[in-house]
């Protein structure tokens, strides 16, 4: 059975007369794997691959465990600088499905291994 699913970034602002809302939605997959993998993560680098196998992956949502304190870097490659994400807020990452060399990304802990990291595949 396929799976469909659109991928939403909500941000909520409200004070000081400000109260508003902005929704960003991804487009329709009708070919998203559905999946949630769940990692253990060694301090340093750690090679996360994209998921295959007859789906295609437009969106990685990057959950890290609750009161997890290890510096957390998104990288393309071992070698980047990468990008610091929130040790514990989700981060959403839309993916090319044009890009035929994009198969993994990697993911550098920092401190301490973080037990039960998810990715929600969509």
């Amino acid at each position: 059975m396929a799976i469909t699913s659109t991928r939403v970034v909500t941000a909520n602002f409200s004070g000081d007369g400000l109260q508003d809302a902005f929704v960003f939605s991804a487009g329709s997959n009708a070919l998203a794997p559905g999946a949630v993998s769940v990692f253990t993560l060694t301090v340093g680098a750690n090679t996360i691959t994209i998921p295959t196998g007859g789906s295609q992956v437009t969106g990685a949502t990057i959950v890290p465990p609750t009161g997890n304190t290890s510096t957390l870097t998104v990288k393309g490659t071992t070698g980047d600088t990468g990008i610091a994400i929130h040790k514990t807020d989700p981060t959403s990452l839309a993916l090319d499905t044009t890009s035929t060399t994009q198969t993994s990304f990697v993911i550098t802990v920092g401190t301490t291994t973080v037990t039960g990291l998810r990715i929600v595949w969509t």
